[in-house]
């Protein structure tokens, strides 16, 4: 149902309470400037979505009497961390306050109050319901980390993903492996050969912001990864196993290892997706992956433009290119090739952005985009990649409206495929 009016602006007290301020409604944030929200824009806010405070910043609104935009001052401005399968369409609207602290690592959608409820502005871009939070029974998840612990008492790997990224920051993806299901994580390397601004799982100890969760602190073997990953695939629903997760480094600079796992992995089954989460810096690397059997890649960006891209990666040894080769290279084995699309309104959605897009799914054949959120500092990540104007914009929404005109077969999603989705229909509903 439309709404009547823009919900209202929220505001914090500091003390963990949220209010609303019926004096003002809530506002957007595109680059560094704020907008009104198109009322068919706002969502109800999604099962498994969260609120909190930004501290040392004022929430910016739209004055409901006179129609122009002023500083809530009543508490700190309010933004809302969307969950996974959902594309938030503008930032949270504030002004920042001389010395406020650096926001952590997380992504700061726009957030408002109407008839009793919390909305965002955002989209639902993905129909797979892998990581939806009342998928979880914490009971089951329990006995099947003890299961897997118990069975695979000397992997280091099983080890590390059930007592720290399952038992300890409840990731997502190592909950489902709990499970045995669906997209099993396997991550492989403790280096890497960027040194991105937003990484999360390691920041120097001079940066105002702190990673998000410890890195892999071993390189694994190859008869570590067969060990539970040749089970999973012959045994779990709709069954992946992912190379690359965000508690590793870069997984490309561990292809020897990986390869031989593969290897090793396709003469026990040839069931299930074998996919890696990459920035794509090595396509040689990629090749010999494919030669191995490689199913699919997701390489990483925050942008289709060379020079947004690498002062946000800072990469070593590679560059640019080298990630379009990648992808290239997937597709020329007839495998799936997604991009990680970061996605931050007033940078993703700008005319200079889209043609750059255009021309990266065209050169490369993609298959899809994953449209995911951008955890960053807003402030932060446009003075760290030193952008002071972000051109004109279209908008997130009408730009996935003209790529997905332009481009039908172009897949949208939030998640990796399994093959059954690759190979057969793309529509399918299947995570239940």
């Amino acid at each position: 149902m439309a709404l009547q009016h823009s919900p209202y602006l929220l505001y914090s007290d500091g003390n963990g309470n949220i209010f609303e301020d019926k004096t003002l409604y809530a506002a957007g944030r595109e680059g560094w400037d704020a907008f009104p929200v198109p009322e068919e824009d706002w969502i109800e806010l999604p099962e498994g979505g969260n609120l909190y405070e930004l501290p040392g910043r004022k929430g910016i609104g739209i004055d409901v009497n006179t129609g122009s935009m002023r500083l809530c001052e009543k508490g700190w401005a309010v933004a809302a961390f969307i969950p996974p399968a959902h594309t938030g369409l503008f930032l949270a609207a504030y002004e920042t306050l001389v010395d406020a602290p650096t926001l952590p690592l997380f992504c700061y959608t726009a957030a408002g109050w109407y008839d009793e409820k919390f909305y965002v502005p955002a989209v639902r871009i993905e129909k797979d319901i892998r990581q939806e939070k009342e998928g979880y029974d914490d009971g089951k998840i329990k006995s099947g980390s003890e299961f897997l612990l118990q069975n695979y008492p000397h992997n280091r790997l099983v080890q590390h993903l059930m007592n720290n990224c399952c038992n300890t920051y409840h990731c997502p993806a190592a909950r489902n492996f709990s499970l045995s299901r669906w997209e099993c994580p396997v991550p492989s390397s403790p280096a890497c050969n960027a040194n991105c601004i937003g990484c999360i799982s390691f920041q120097p100890p001079e940066e105002s912001i702190v990673s998000t969760q410890d890195r892999l602190t071993f390189k694994p073997t190859a008869e570590e990864i067969v060990e539970f990953t040749v089970p999973h695939l012959m045994n779990a629903p709709f069954p992946i196993i992912s190379f690359g997760q965000g508690c590793e480094g870069e997984p490309l600079l561990m292809w020897e290892t990986i390869r031989e796992a593969i290897i090793e992995i396709r003469k026990h089954t040839d069931k299930g997706s074998i996919n890696i989460n990459t920035n794509g810096s090595k396509p040689d690397a990629v090749k010999a992956l494919c030669e191995a059997g490689l199913n699919s890649i997701r390489v990483s960006t925050n942008s289709a433009r060379k020079h947004i891209y690498t002062p946000y990666y800072r990469p070593n040894n590679y560059q640019f290119e080298d990630i379009v080769e990648s992808i290239k290279v997937m597709r020329g084995f007839g495998g799936w090739a997604s991009i990680n699309y970061f996605v931050f309104p007033g940078m993703t959605d700008t005319v200079e952005e889209y043609e750059a897009l255009r021309k990266l799914i065209i050169d490369t054949d993609l298959n899809m985009i994953q449209w995911r959120n951008f955890n960053i500092d807003p402030d932060w990540y446009l003075a760290q990649i030193n952008v002071a104007e972000t051109g004109e914009l279209l908008g997130v929404k009408q730009l996935m409206e003209l790529i997905r005109e332009e481009f039908p077969k172009l897949r949208f999603g939030y998640f990796n495929p399994p093959i059954e989705r690759i190979k057969g229909n793309y529509e399918m509903d299947f995570a239940k």
